[in-house]
C-alpha cells in the first residue's frame, strides 16, 4: 500500500518544491513568485509550505500563510491538508485556488472553520500570449513612479474595498496593504492613466515569474465607467507585461461580473479553468 505523509518542507527542497510549482506554470503563479523570492523559510515566506509525500516523495504542496493555497493536489493530499489545517487552526484570511482541489478542501474546514463571510465557487481563469489587434491600448497608461504613491493609493484602497467587501485599512491602519502597494510600484508593477491629478484606470502584475504572470487591481473609476477604458487600458498593460515580464499573461474574475469577463475576451484572454476563493 502506498504509504503517505504531510510535514513542513524545509529550506533543502526548494528544487522539489519549485518542480510541483513549474508543473502549471498559470494556475501556480502567485504562490511560484513568492518561492522563487523568498525561498521555503517560512519567515522570508510569510508562512509555511506544506508537503505531501507518497511512498516517500514530495507530490504536492499546500502554501499555509494569509492564504490557504492547495498546489497540485489530489483528493488524497486535499484531504490531508485538511487535517493539518484544522489541528494547526484558522490562521489564514482566505482560501485560493483551483476550484476543484479548493471546494474539497473547502467542504472539509467548513465544520470546523465556517461560516465564510463569502464563497466565490467559480472564478474563470482567463489567459494571454499576445496584444490584440481590434483594441488600441491606452497610450495614457504609464508605469506608476514611486513619488505618486500617496495619488494612486486611495484607487487602490477604493478597488479593494470594493472587491473584496472590507477595507484593507482595518486592522492595522493598512500598513500591510500599503507596503504591498509600495513593493509593485517599486517593481515597476503598477499601471495607470492619470489624468489632471486624478486615477482613471489602474491595474498592477501582481505575481510574475519567467514563465507566467498574473494581473491584479483592474479598477476604472466610477464615473468613468462604460467608456472602454478598462479595454484599452488592459490592452496596454498586456503589453507592458508581454514585452517587459513572461510570454504568458493571466487573470481570474468573478463568474458573475459578465462585464469584465466580456471585457477581458475583447482584450484577447480566453478561460482556460477556474479559481474559488474562500473569504473570512
Amino acid at each position: 500500500m502506498t504509504q503517505t505523509t504531510t510535514r513542513v518542507l524545509d529550506p533543502g527542497e526548494l528544487d522539489a518544491a519549485l518542480a510541483i510549482l513549474d508543473s502549471e506554470p498559470v494556475a501556480n503563479a502567485f504562490v511560484t513568485a513568492r518561492v522563487r523570492t523568498a525561498g521555503l523559510d517560512p519567515w522570508r515566506l510569510g508562512g509555511e509550505m506544506w508537503g505531501w509525500y507518497a511512498d516517500g516523495r514530495l507530490r504536492s504542496l499546500c502554501y499555509s500563510g494569509a492564504n490557504l493555497v492547495p498546489i497540485c493536489a489530489p483528493p488524497e493530499a486535499v484531504r490531508a491538508f485538511a487535517d493539518r489545517a484544522r489541528r494547526a487552526g484558522r490562521r489564514c484570511s482566505s482560501i485560493v485556488g483551483p476550484a476543484e482541489p479548493t471546494a474539497l478542501l473547502w467542504r472539509l474546514l467548513e465544520p470546523n472553520w465556517g461560516p465564510a463571510r463569502e464563497v466565490r465557487g467559480n472564478q474563470p481563469l482567463m489567459v494571454t500570449e499576445r496584444v490584440p489587434d481590434t483594441v488600441r491600448p491606452d497610450p495614457l497608461v504609464r508605469r506608476i513612479r514611486k513619488d505618486e504613491l500617496e495619488t494612486i493609493m486611495p484607487a487602490c484602497v477604493a478597488m479593494f474595498t470594493e472587491e473584496v467587501g472590507v477595507s484593507p485599512l482595518a486592522g492595522d491602519g493598512g500598513l500591510l496593504y500599503q507596503a504591498r502597494v509600495a513593493e509593485l510600484v517599486g517593481a515597476g508593477r503598477s499601471f495607470a492613466r492619470i489624468d489632471d491629478g486624478k486615477v482613471i484606470f489602474k491595474a498592477e502584475i501582481g505575481a510574475a515569474t519567467s514563465r507566467a504572470c498574473q494581473i491584479q487591481g483592474v479598477w476604472v473609476a466610477p464615473e468613468f465607467r462604460g467608456r472602454g477604458l478598462s479595454e484599452t487600458g488592459m490592452a496596454a498593460v498586456v503589453r507592458y507585461a508581454l514585452a517587459d515580464v513572461a510570454p504568458v499573461v493571466s487573470l481570474y474574475v468573478n463568474d458573475y461580473n459578465t462585464p469584465a469577463r466580456a471585457s477581458y475576451r475583447r482584450v484577447g484572454f480566453r478561460e482556460v479553468g477556474a479559481f474559488m476563493s474562500v473569504l473570512f
